[in-house]
């Protein structure tokens, strides 16, 4: 590559890592932002209605306008934005109104997409969960299922007295007539479809006296439910976490049974706390009604085929055991008012709208109960121990027409109405989680790190640049403007690919600005050590440069691998280190040996005669 081409490669990543960078230099306002539940984009008359709304109850706000899909509103405070939210919130139920600190950049950068980075949570403040998920709840669970399917099939095949039961990993199965054996087997490896993955192990054995077999999940399934319910409670973490009304949440697993949950800008805990933990769901189940609930809770028992169970008053209720429709059935929930009363409007997806349709064609005048499950975990020194299950009637009507999709809950208070809605649009949980560590930052402590952060940051350079200026000279200097483009390009780059800057990510920059003179510190070691052994000044130039160039791709090279692992195996604060490391690495690379060559092509390479280099130590070289 030519000198004339080094150059303007040079230039042209630095002016284009200072236009990437320039949104930076503007404040935040402290904002709010409106959306819409079903992710339709924003009117512009619901504009027109939260000006009224804060003009009426003299909210001072800056400005109002739509971004994207959503309504954007600045404020001049945190107050103001603070007692906005909760006018908006209540003016606008069927909205998500979140709070944000938005950057003040102008139009003209917007207009070409640029913005400034993110801000982690330590800088912003907010709350920060770090849940355990109960991995043997998800495996008790799934050959509960099993457990089901095999009860059902067997009915249907009129095999006779077989009750299915868990025994740890496994599902014990006692056949009654040796001539049902085969069947059985049959019935059971239907259970196991794929034969190119093997799930099940099944095993013939004695159970009770009878001949019968014994299922058993294998490894590769069991990974497969842990991870499936990982994955599951993460995106129902992220769904509620949306259905909170955060600007910029993170919701992401880490290792194998944990999951971090972070909420800029969320001071209060309790709510989200609330929100995020409670494993519930619904089902839908008849009433028995040849049953006595008084004589059922006086026995302590139901019928067979039937369990006993209570309302919110504490009346017992006997319900059949069979499940119309369960929780993750339901497409959508919105609380609405049903005849002036707190209701919630549910829709179903196709496979439970069938079950309910064929449900109530049969049962008109019957009643059929909305119960409420959920799973509490018991913890004993941060680490769950046992699960605790409450199961509730909500409500029980009467089935008064046929209905499939869309029906309503009535029965409830506002509070009940508005918690349940929530609850169920955002999906269930696979199985319990609990909080093994929180904190809560406020936003004056993230402040306060980010003027500190600042100041490590211009301390750390300022003396670099001091002892470089003095020891270098001229050649110092080079290396300083080399430094600031350094700086400059990492800032570019996190504003680019759009990750958040954290208390370690400083603490990286910081870290990347000692270590970015490094490659320079070596280049000049070595043209001062062609000096000395008589070469001039031009050769010695490019004798530093090439013979310098294996030393430092080696040594930057071998930390850009450390850092790769810190991102890829470590948690939050480490991946934030670990980004601003690679992403310093990588431009003083670029700003060491390009950028100062270019620099110094310039200054020396022009002239006809170079008898001496401003470098310091052996700086006269005659020719």
């Amino acid at each position: 590559m030519s000198k004339r081409s080094k150059l303007f490669l040079v230039l042209g990543v630095v002016l284009f890592g200072v236009l990437v960078s320039l949104p930076n230099i503007f404040d935040r306002d402290p904002a709010i932002q409106v959306s819409r539940t079903d992710g339709i984009d924003v009117e512009a008359t619901t504009i027109s209605q939260i000006r009224t709304a804060l003009d009426g109850e003299q909210i001072a706000f800056l400005s109002a306008e739509l971004d994207e899909a959503a309504a954007l509103i600045r404020f001049p405070d945190t107050a103001a934005r603070d007692a906005a939210g909760e006018l908006l919130r209540e003016q606008f139920p069927n909205h998500i109104v979140a709070i944000s600190m938005e950057p003040r950049t102008p139009g003209w950068m917007r207009w070409l997409g640029l913005e400034p980075m993110n801000l982690g949570l330590d800088l912003r403040g907010g709350v920060h969960f770090l849940y355990q998920v109960d991995l043997d709840a998800a495996l008790e669970n799934f050959i509960g299922v099993y457990q089901t399917d095999l009860r059902n099939d067997f009915r249907a095949a009129d095999i006779r007295g077989v009750e299915p039961r868990i025994d740890g990993n496994s599902i014990l199965i006692g056949i009654n007539d040796q001539a049902d054996m085969d069947r059985a087997f049959d019935i059971i490896r239907r259970l196991d479809p794929d034969p190119l993955v093997q799930r099940l192990n099944v095993t013939r054995t004695t159970v009770d006296g009878r001949p019968g077999y014994r299922v058993e999940l294998t490894e590769t399934l069991i990974r497969e439910r842990q991870d499936f319910a990982i994955q599951q409670n993460t995106v129902t973490l992220r769904n509620r976490v949306n259905e909170l009304g955060v600007s910029e949440p993170v919701v992401q697993r880490q290792g194998l049974d944990r999951i971090l949950v972070q909420l800029p800008g969320v001071q209060d805990p309790g709510q989200a706390k609330r929100v995020l933990g409670a494993t519930a769901t619904l089902e839908f189940r008849l009433v028995d009604y040849e049953a006595d609930p008084l004589d059922a809770q006086r026995r302590g028992r139901a019928p067979l085929g039937s369990e006993l169970l209570f309302d919110r008053d504490g009346l017992p209720v006997v319900l059949r055991r069979e499940v119309i429709v369960s929780g993750d059935q339901l497409v959508d929930a919105t609380p609405t008012y049903q005849q002036g009363l707190p209701a919630v409007s549910v829709r179903l997806n196709a496979q439970g709208a069938d079950r309910m349709l064929a449900t109530t064609q049969q049962n008109v005048g019957r009643q059929m109960a909305v119960v409420f499950i959920e799973e509490r975990p018991i913890v004993e020194d941060d680490v769950i121990v046992d699960t605790e299950i409450e199961e509730q009637v909500i409500t029980a009507p009467s089935i008064n027409g046929v209905f499939a999709s869309d029906f309503v809950i009535t029965g409830l208070t506002p509070f009940e109405s508005q918690d349940l809605a929530l609850l169920l649009r955002a999906g269930a949980l696979a199985t319990p989680i609990v909080i093994v560590e929180e904190r809560t930052i406020g936003p004056s402590l993230g402040q306060d790190n980010i003027d500190k952060g600042r100041m490590a940051v211009m301390v750390g350079f300022l003396l670099v640049i001091l002892f470089m200026g003095i020891y270098y000279r001229l050649f110092g200097v080079i290396a300083n403007l080399a430094l600031l483009a350094n700086l400059v390009l990492i800032i570019a780059l996190l504003s680019l690919v759009q990750a958040a800057l954290t208390l370690p990510g400083i603490a990286g920059i910081v870290l990347t600005v000692g270590m970015a003179v490094d490659a320079n510190v070596l280049i000049f070691e070595r043209i001062r050590e062609e000096l000395r052994n008589g070469n001039s000044p031009i050769a010695s130039i490019r004798a530093g440069y090439d013979k310098a160039f294996s030393t430092i791709a080696d040594a930057n090279i071998t930390t850009l691998i450390a850092a790769l692992v810190l991102f890829f195996f470590g948690t939050g604060p480490i991946k934030g280190f670990a980004i601003t490391l690679a992403f310093g690495i990588l431009t003083s690379m670029f700003t060491a040996i390009v950028g100062t060559r270019v620099i110094v092509d310039l200054i020396y390479g022009g002239r006809k005669q170079v008898t001496s280099l401003s470098i310091g130590g052996a700086t006269n070289a005659t020719v």
